[in-house]
């Protein structure tokens, strides 16, 4: 039975394998974050790229990344080993770099996307799954929070490193992306040498190679309700590429416009921690509900902004949101999945939830470019606001959602 209320110590006590992984996420997304913060104005400004291109770039990206982490997170249950499939994972994501300052036209860019999200797809289940192997239940949100704010700062330290790099190269795009090949790097020498993976219990038995129709039954409606829940409000979270093309359309210049990734990232990482350790203490439909409220806010911000402060301003707020959603419902997923399929139950709720941010981001570029950005954030509201209704009307959890087992 989780305790209701949690040690004051619990940010000391969470294990140093769930410390050394949040370290390479961080090395990671600061690699990755210096390229994306300023990619959607580079395919438009410099290769040409229309803004429905860069949403389906993004939505096939993204999508790619959720399929991959079904087969990874099943592998890695079947083969009772994560750190493999986690390394791999990264250092695909860390040679898929290169390519970007490379690229000569809009494939060459997709292929890179391809290739780094094939990469995040192959390490997310698994990883994931490593974090809940390695903490105790009662820590399980404080880990994920922990995991997701440290990712969160590379999330935030990326654009950073971008704005200092296009201010110091004259706005050269591809002097920023070559620099981002160092942190990645440094990610892969992180699992290498940082990382111990628990053996697998003798209780737990893998579940054999396929996906069967008898395992699957094996996750909990509580589980599936879980899923239909996050692919709503995944149709109302369309790619963070569209903040930044609404920077650059209100105003702000290029060199600047990674600022906006800044703003936000500061807001998740400041909050994804306390949320996460909060969740362990009180019901986490509570949390669920504020995290869409302030989606729903930044999406109504960002349709109405008439300058930068304003992008500014419902970037911060989409950033709340985040910090109050993500970390949770993963540690939701570990809740209602058997310890055996742990990571089959990540990479299945991964791929619904990325099949509905394709879906989303394709969307939200088709309405861009037909009706204009507040259109495209108008049709976000809505969605959020359909999640808000399926949450307040049936709880996704049921007796977990109250942060107890």
């Amino acid at each position: 039975m989780r305790s209701v209320r949690q040690s004051p110590s619990s940010f000391r006590r969470v294990p140093r394998g769930v410390w050394v992984l949040g370290l390479v996420s961080l090395f990671m997304d600061t690699s990755s974050e210096l390229v994306h913060s300023l990619l959607p104005v580079f395919l438009v400004t410099t290769l040409g790229a229309s803004t429905l291109a860069v949403g389906v770039i993004e939505g096939i990206a993204e999508a790619t990344a959720a399929v991959v982490k079904v087969f990874s997170g099943l592998a890695s249950d079947w083969l009772g080993r994560r750190k493999p499939l986690v390394l791999f994972g990264y250092a695909l994501a860390a040679l898929s770099k290169p390519l970007f300052p490379l690229a000569t036209g809009t494939a060459m860019v997709l292929v890179a996307r391809f290739v780094d999200r094939v990469g995040k797809g192959v390490r997310g289940a698994p990883r994931d799954a490593l974090v809940a192997d390695l903490t105790p239940v009662t820590l399980r949100g404080a880990a994920f929070g922990l995991r997701q704010a440290m990712d969160t700062v590379g999330a935030f330290a990326g654009p950073l490193v971008a704005v200092g790099l296009m201010a110091a190269t004259g706005d050269n795009f591809r002097a920023a992306f070559w620099f981002a090949v160092i942190p990645a790097a440094a990610c892969v020498a992180l699992i290498v040498f940082g990382i111990e993976e628990p053996a697998r219990p003798l209780s737990v038995q893998a579940p054999g190679p396929p996906i069967r129709g008898a395992q699957l039954r094996r996750l909990s409606r509580a589980y599936w309700l879980l899923i239909g829940f996050a692919s709503t409000l995944s149709l109302a979270r369309f790619s963070e590429a569209f903040l930044l093309l609404r920077a650059e359309d209100a105003g702000l210049s290029a060199t600047w416009v990674p600022g906006i990734l800044i703003v936000m990232n500061l807001a998740y990482a400041a909050t994804a921690y306390p949320f996460g350790s909060l969740s362990d203490r009180m019901p986490r439909s509570w949390l669920l509900a504020l995290g869409i409220g302030l989606l729903i806010a930044a999406d109504l911000i960002l349709a109405q902004a008439g300058g930068p402060s304003g992008v500014a301003l419902g970037a911060v707020v989409w950033g709340l949101h985040l910090g109050a959603t993500q970390g949770l419902l993963a540690a939701m997923v570990a809740d209602t999945a058997p310890d055996d399929l742990r990571g089959t139950a990540f990479g299945v709720f991964n791929l619904l939830t990325g099949l509905a941010l394709l879906a989303a981001s394709v969307v939200a570029g088709w309405l861009w470019s037909a009706a204009g950005p507040p259109v495209a954030f108008y049709a976000g509201t809505g969605f959020a606001a359909a999640a808000l209704v399926g949450l307040l009307l049936r709880d996704p959890l049921g007796p977990s959602a109250s942060g107890r087992s």
